[in-house]
């Protein structure tokens, strides 16, 4: 009986030891979630209301009567000590260097990973340490070259020089590289046996099984190419051509009196949106790609 006491003793214990430790676990992702989301909030908080609050430093926790103003000011005209380029042209200009970069490197890597694996040919592993040894140098080792090339080629302040320079990725061809050759020769054994050739066996076999890593490579690489910064700011001249993280930069003045902080707010906003709504979309995939395989 006193054994049976002692058992359901420690049971009820562990169960209230369990049932702290889970609460501190959630308490403390809740409280992380509220300092990363507390910014944002009043981003968004702001962009509803005049400059004349902002300016103030008067900044409400809820929201006001001038989102629809101040969101059609940002996506039409623009606003900053300059008046900027509207967040509409901004957008459009952030979402094709994206695209472009993501689906760009994902092309390459995908291509030469799979030389790299699956043909035999003379310095084979020397081209792979080669481009592996681009990790090793910063991006402000090799921008002035880059830009230099770009100029000789007349590409400054277009997409081409926007793209271009960013599209190879060391990185991704590494991750394909290791995944490819965890992939059984037997499917290889088989491919040829079936008589397909290599674009075939790489259209019908390695594709299919790359799917998930493609998806999430494709949200990093999004993610990254929409966060540039430092190349966009030096490959263009011409406002119409500016990403909308260069575009935000522009329009903060050096006072806060110049600052139309409810348009910039809401350019802000804007911002967020095209990597959110990727990041939501490819969410099970992304998923999938860092946790799953295929095979």
């Amino acid at each position: 009986m006193a054994a049976a006491m002692d058992v359901n003793a420690l049971a009820d214990r562990t169960r209230r030891r369990q049932r702290r430790e889970a609460f501190v676990t959630h308490a403390c992702l809740v409280i992380g979630v509220l300092i990363f989301a507390f910014p944002i909030y009043l981003t968004i908080i702001g962009s509803t209301h005049d400059v004349n609050t902002i300016g103030r430093g008067d900044v409400p926790l809820l929201p006001g009567g001038e989102a629809v103003a101040n969101y059609s000011q940002a996506w039409g005209v623009g606003g900053g000590r300059f008046m900027g380029v509207p967040a509409g042209v901004m957008l459009m200009n952030s979402i094709i260097m994206a695209m472009c970069v993501a689906v760009g490197k994902i092309a390459i890597s995908l291509t030469s990973a799979y030389a790299v694996v699956f043909f035999r040919f003379p310095f084979r592993m020397l081209f792979f340490w080669l481009i592996f040894i681009t990790l090793m140098l910063p991006v402000e080792v090799r921008i002035i070259p880059t830009i230099q090339v770009m100029v000789d080629l007349n590409m400054t302040n277009s997409y081409q020089g926007l793209i271009i320079p960013l599209v190879a990725s060391a990185t991704a061809t590494l991750l394909f590289r290791q995944f490819f050759l965890t992939i059984p020769d037997e499917y290889v054994e088989a491919a040829k046996i079936d008589g397909a050739g290599p674009i075939r066996f790489f259209l019908d076999v390695i594709l299919p099984l790359s799917r998930t890593n493609v998806a999430a490579l494709f949200v990093i690489l999004f993610i990254y190419g929409w966060n540039q910064y430092l190349w966009p700011l030096l490959i263009v001249n011409d406002r119409s051509m500016e990403t909308v993280v260069v575009g935000l930069t522009k329009m903060i003045g050096s006072g806060d009196s110049q600052n139309e902080w409810n348009v910039i707010m809401a350019t802000a906003v804007l911002a967020l949106l095209p990597p959110v709504a990727v990041v939501v979309l490819m969410q099970r995939w992304f998923v999938k790609g860092l946790t799953e395989t295929e095979k």
